[in-house]
C-alpha cells in the first residue's frame, strides 16, 4: 500500500509520478524500496487518470450504501433494483483491474 500512497502523495503535490519520485518518497518514510515494485507501479499508472480514479473510489462506498439503507421494507421488489445497481457498479470498476495487481 505504501507504494500507492507514495504515488498519491506525488499526485496531490502536483509532481510527476516517476520511479525517482516514488523512490524518494518511500525512502524518506523509511521504507526499504523494491525497485521492481516501483517500476511496475509507474507502468501501471501510466494509463490511469488518477484524479478520476480517486473520485470514483470516494463515491463508490456512498453509492453502495444508499440502496442498502433505502431497502428497509424487506420486499423482494425493493431489493431487485438494489441488486441491479450493485451489479452495474461492479461493471464500472473494470478500469481498476490493473491496479488490483499492485496490492499483491
Amino acid at each position: 500500500m505504501e507504494y500507492v500512497y507514495a504515488a498519491m502523495i506525488l499526485h496531490s503535490a502536483g509532481k510527476t509520478i516517476d520511479e525517482k519520485g516514488i523512490t524518494a518518497v518511500l525512502e524518506s518514510a523509511g521504507v526499504d524500496v523494491d525497485a521492481a515494485r516501483v517500476k511496475g507501479l509507474v507502468a501501471s499508472l501510466a494509463s490511469v487518470d488518477i484524479e478520476e480514479a480517486m473520485s470514483t473510489a470516494i463515491a463508490a462506498p456512498v453509492a453502495a450504501a444508499a440502496p442498502a439503507a433505502g431497502s428497509g421494507g424487506g420486499s423482494s421488489e425493493a431489493a431487485a433494483p438494489a441488486e441491479e445497481a450493485a451489479e452495474e457498479e461492479e461493471e464500472d470498476d473494470s478500469g481498476f483491474e490493473g491496479l488490483g495487481s499492485l496490492f499483491g
